[in-house]
C-alpha cells in the first residue's frame, strides 16, 4: 500500500478505454508521475489539481470491470479502493455501453464510496443516435451524474463543480428478498473496521473472493470462523452459482434504472468511422489493413525514413564527417595515455561507439517508432487488432488480449515482459515471455534490421517468413506443452478517432525521453566493458570462443562482436551488424542469416533480469538456454538451405 497523502484524494475508476486518462490529464495538466504500485508491475498515475482553492491529489487507477478482480490491473485498482481514502471517486463510463458498465457503479455505491458518475464519450453516443437523460439518471441513482466528452473538454467544468460541491449520500439498491436475507446475515457478523461498507464485503464473501476472505480473517480474528460458517451454509443451501446470481440481480436493477433514460433513434446510417471499424475487425479486410499499417508505419516510416534517411544524416554527416574526426584529432593531440585514448575515442570508445550508437543510430529509430506507435494507439486500433487475432492467438496458447504485450515488445521487450503480468493465467504469461524473448525484436533492433534489409527485398522476405514462422511454431508447440487453464477473452472496443497531434507528440516525447535516459548509461557501461575486454584480451577470448559458431553460420569472424554486443542490448547488437554491412563484410545470404539469428538470439541483460523478476530463476534460465540453442540451430539450418537453393544468389 502507498502512504496516505496529506491532500484530499480524487480517484478515477472505470473500465479500460472509457477516457479515464483523458479526464486525468484534463484535471492535472502535464504535471503527473507514473510509477509501479508497490509490490506489482502495474503502473499508476498520480497528479495534482486545484479546485475552488483546494489542492487535491488525483489518482488514475488501472482499468477494472468489477470489484471482483481477475487480472493484476483489477487487483491493484481494488487494492487502492480498499486501502486508500478518497474524498471523491469518479466512476468514468462509456455512454454507448451504459447498461454493461452501470453494474460496477452499483458495486461502488454498495461499497459506501463517495461516487460521482461521469458518463463519458457522450458525443460518440449522440452520433450513434442515442439520447441519454442525465438528470433522470441522476434522480434514479441518487448520486451526481455528469454528461461528458472529455476528448473535447465537454463536461470538465461540471466535473470540477461536482467535486467541489460533493456531499456524502447513501443510495441503496435492493435485490430479491432471499438474496437480501443472505447479505444481511453475513453483514451482521462483520464487526471489524473496513474501508468498504459491510454490505459490499458480504457480497464479495458470497462470491468467494479469496483476498476479501483473507482480509476478513485478519480483521475479525477468531470471530471469522462464524463468518466463514455462515457463508458456507448459504452457499450449500442455495445450491447455485451465487456469483452469477448476484451479477444477474445487478443487471436487473440496472435495466430498471435505465428505463426511460436511454433512447435510440432508429434508421441511422453508419458513419465512415463505424464502417472502417467493422473492416478492421473482419479477417478478410482486417489483415490487408494490418499489412498496410505495417508497411507504411514500420517499413516505410521507421525502416526507410527513420533507420535510413535520418540515421544516414546523423551517423554519416554529423558523426562520421563532423564530430568523430574532430574528437579523434583532439585526443591524438592531447591524450598521452593509450588506455584513456582507447576508452574515449577508440574502437569501443565512449564517444566513437556508445554515443554514436545511442544518438545517431538508436534514437532516431526509436523516435520514429514511438511516433508511429502513438498515432496508431490514439486511433483506437489496437483493441480491434486484439479482436481480429484472437482466433490465431488461441492456437498458440494466448488470446487477443495478449496482443498488447506482444505489440509493446516491438517498442521494448523489457517493458513488454513486465506487462505480461496483466494476462490472466500463468500459462499465458510463460508463453508470452518465451515469444517476446525469442521472436519479437524491439523497436531499435527492428528499425536497424529494416534499414539494413530495405534495399534487399529477397533478404527482407526471408527474414520476415523465418521470424513469423518461428513465432507461430514455437507458440503452437508451447500451447501443447505448457500446462494450465486456457484463458477467456474480453476487451473494450473504443471508437475509432483521428489522433490528436498534441497527445501524440507528448506521448512520443515522454517515451523517447524515458528510453534515452535508460539506454545512454547502459551503452556507456557496455562500451567500458568492451574496452576493458579489449585491453585485457578477454574480448578476443570471447570472439575466439564464438568463431567456430560463426563458421557454422557462414559468417565472418568479425560477426562475433555483434552477438556479444547483442547480449548487452538487442539494439547494440543490431548496430554492430549495421557496421559490418556498411563495411561490405556481408553477402545477401550472410546478411539474412545474421539478421535472423541475431533477432532470435538471447534477450538482452535488462530483459533477462525482468524475466527473472516476473518468472523466477528456473523458468528464466530455461528460456535463456532454449532461445540460444534455437537461434543458432535456425541460423545454421537457414545458411545451409540458402546456399543449397541459391535463393538469394
Amino acid at each position: 500500500m502507498s502512504a496516505e497523502s496529506p491532500l484530499p484524494r480524487i480517484a478515477l475508476v472505470g473500465n479500460p478505454n472509457v477516457g479515464k486518462s483523458v479526464l486525468f490529464n484534463a484535471l492535472t495538466g502535464a504535471y503527473s508521475t507514473v510509477s509501479n504500485y508497490p509490490g506489482t508491475s502495474v503502473e499508476v498515475s498520480r497528479g495534482h489539481c486545484e479546485i475552488d482553492g483546494v489542492r487535491y491529489e488525483v489518482l488514475d487507477t488501472p482499468g477494472m470491470y468489477s470489484m471482483l478482480p481477475i487480472t493484476e490491473e483489477e487487483r491493484v485498482a481494488r487494492e487502492i479502493l480498499l486501502h486508500e481514502e478518497s474524498r471523491v471517486v469518479l466512476h468514468v463510463v462509456d455512454a454507448r455501453n451504459l447498461e454493461r458498465m452501470l453494474p460496477m457503479t452499483l458495486q461502488l455505491v454498495e461499497a459506501g464510496l463517495p461516487v460521482i458518475l461521469v458518463v463519458n464519450i457522450l458525443d460518440e453516443a449522440e452520433r450513434l443516435g442515442m439520447t441519454i437523460d442525465i438528470p433522470l439518471l441522476q434522480e434514479k441513482l441518487g448520486l451526481p451524474v455528469i454528461g461528458a466528452a472529455m476528448a473535447r473538454k465537454r463536461g470538465l467544468k461540471e466535473v470540477r463543480e461536482a467535486i467541489a460541491g460533493y456531499e456524502p449520500r447513501r443510495a441503496v439498491f435492493g435485490y430479491d428478498s432471499d438474496l437480501e436475507r443472505d447479505i444481511a446475515r453475513v453483514a451482521s457478523l462483520l464487526h471489524g473496521e473496513y474501508r468498504l461498507h459491510s454490505r459490499a464485503i458480504a457480497l464479495l464473501l458470497l462470491q468467494r473472493d479469496e483476498e476479501i476472505c483473507s482480509l476478513v480473517a485478519l480483521t475479525e480474528g477468531e470471530h471469522s470462523v462464524h463468518v466463514e460458517k455462515a457463508v458456507n451454509e448459504i452457499v450449500f443451501e442455495r445450491r447455485t452459482d451465487l456469483h452469477l446470481r448476484i451479477s444477474l440481480e445487478r443487471r436487473r436493477v440496472c435495466k430498471g434504472v435505465l428505463e426511460g433514460v436511454v433512447t435510440q433513434r432508429e434508421g441511422r446510417e453508419k458513419t465512415f468511422a463505424e464502417r472502417l471499424s467493422d473492416l478492421t475487425m473482419n479477417p478478410w479486410t482486417g489483415i490487408p489493413i494490418l499489412l498496410l499499417i505495417l508497411y507504411l508505419g514500420l517499413y516505410q516510416f521507421v525502416g526507410v525514413f527513420g533507420a535510413g534517411t535520418v540515421v544516414d544524416f546523423l551517423e554519416g554527416t554529423i558523426f562520421e564527417e563532423g564530430i568523430n574526426p574532430w574528437l579523434v584529432e583532439a585526443a591524438d593531440r592531447h591524450l598521452r595515455w593509450y588506455w584513456l585514448h582507447e576508452l574515449l575515442v577508440g574502437e569501443y570508445g565512449i564517444f566513437t561507439l556508445a554515443m554514436r550508437y545511442a544518438i545517431a543510430l538508436i534514437l532516431p529509430i526509436v523516435g520514429t517508432f514511438f511516433l508511429a506507435f502513438s498515432v496508431i494507439e490514439d486511433t483506437g486500433y489496437f483493441p480491434r487488432l486484439a479482436l481480429m487475432v484472437d482466433r490465431i492467438f488461441k492456437r498458440i496458447g494466448l488470446n487477443g488480449r495478449a496482443v498488447i504485450p506482444i505489440v509493446l515488445g516491438f517498442g521494448c521487450d523489457t517493458m513488454a515482459t513486465m506487462v505480461t503480468r496483466t494476462l490472466e493465467t500463468i500459462r499465458e504469461r510463460i508463453i508470452a515471455t518465451v515469444l517476446l524473448a525469442l521472436a519479437i525484436p524491439c523497436s531499435a533492433q527492428l528499425g536497424v534490421i529494416l534499414g539494413l534489409l530495405s534495399g534487399e527485398a529477397g533478404t527482407l522476405i526471408v527474414w520476415t517468413f523465418c521470424i513469423a514462422g518461428i513465432f507461430l511454431l514455437v507458440g503452437f508447440l508451447a500451447a501443447q506443452v505448457v500446462p494450465g487453464e486456457r484463458p477467456m477473452f474480453y476487451m473494450e472496443i473504443p471508437p475509432l478517432r483521428m489522433p490528436q497531434p498534441r497527445n501524440v507528440l507528448v506521448k512520443t516525447y515522454t517515451r523517447m525521453q524515458m528510453y534515452f535516459l535508460e539506454i545512454l548509461p547502459l551503452f556507456i557501461i557496455a562500451s567500458v566493458v568492451l574496452w576493458a575486454g579489449k585491453m585485457t584480451g578477454l574480448l578476443q577470448g570471447l570472439v575466439d570462443l564464438l568463431t567456430p559458431v560463426m563458421r557454422m553460420l557462414g559468417l565472418p569472424e568479425e560477426a562475433s562482436a555483434a552477438f556479444i554486443f547483442g547480449f548487452f542490448r538487442r539494439d547494440f547488437g543490431a548496430a554492430g551488424l549495421y557496421d559490418l554491412h556498411t563495411g561490405g563484410l556481408l553477402s545477401p545470404v550472410q546478411l539474412a542469416v545474421a539478421a535472423v539469428t541475431l533477432t532470435l538470439f538471447v534477450p538482452c541483460v535488462a530483459q533477462f533480469l525482468m524475466m527473472k523478476k516476473e518468472r523466477g530463476w528456473k523458468v528464466s534460465l530455461a528460456i535463456f538456454a532454449f532461445v540460444t540453442i534455437l537461434a543458432f540451430t535456425t541460423g545454421v539450418t537457414l545458411n545451409f538451405v540458402l546456399n543449397a537453393t541459391g535463393i538469394l544468389g
